[in-house]
């Protein structure tokens, strides 16, 4: 028993090791090298613990998981952060928030008074302004996926918001699709009420919770 548990303390050693090297590294790195590298390090302390659980190698544990940490995790490139700039100038005061996530991805939240009437699926004009030239920025790169989520207020019933929030999201897939945007390359999810930003029980939280947020992200 306990040269299993040494193992698997030799085994976490390893992991954490590496992690470290390879995050030592980045102040010199690029930023496709950064999230690369970073998946690379949450990639081996899987692969080592994986590795002595089963009765393997930490070493090669390590190893394996490092390729795979460095397969799944997000890049945030030159052209994501060019992306970023171009949306934060596109949608100046228009209340649409342009972000970059801690896990690399780009995300724009999209309030409720520039994409939807309330009660309503149907795309605004307004928002029209905010899809036409994010869709323009993935034509000519295929490699980016984007992510759809649909939220609401707390006003109405689960069996109303449930739908409502998936075919909010469903209508922005659509509309990016007609401007080019291959379909498979968007997923898309309603979250009703589930995820508030803010408070409820006044109008100016209900109208923060109701939203669109579209995440856009290129795997490493």
């Amino acid at each position: 028993m306990n040269h299993v548990l040494n193992a698997r303390a030799r085994a976490g050693a390893i992991a954490v090791a590496a992690a470290a090297v390879l995050l030592a590294g980045c102040e010199n790195m690029s930023e496709r090298q950064k999230g690369t590298a970073t998946g690379a390090g949450v990639g081996a302390v899987a692969g080592a613990v994986l590795g002595s659980a089963t009765g393997g190698k930490a070493g090669t544990g390590a190893a394996v998981g490092g390729v795979l940490g460095a397969v799944a995790g997000n890049v945030w490139s030159k052209r994501q952060e060019d992306r970023r700039v171009a949306m934060e100038q596109a949608t100046r005061g228009t209340g649409v928030e342009v972000t970059r996530t801690a896990d690399d991805q780009l995300k724009l939240n999209i309030p409720n008074d520039v994409s939807f009437d309330v009660g309503s699926a149907a795309i605004r004009p307004a928002m029209r302004n905010v899809l036409d030239p994010f869709a323009s920025s993935l034509r000519d790169d295929p490699n980016a996926r984007i992510s759809i989520v649909g939220h609401t207020d707390s006003s109405g019933s689960d069996a109303v918001n449930n739908p409502l929030s998936v075919e909010r999201a469903q209508s922005v897939r659509d509309y990016l699709s007609s401007r080019g945007v291959a379909v498979t390359r968007i997923e898309t999810a309603g979250r009703g009420e589930r995820e508030p930003l803010a408070d409820n029980t006044t109008d100016a939280g209900r109208a923060k919770n109701r939203r669109v947020e579209i995440f856009l992200r290129e795997p490493a």
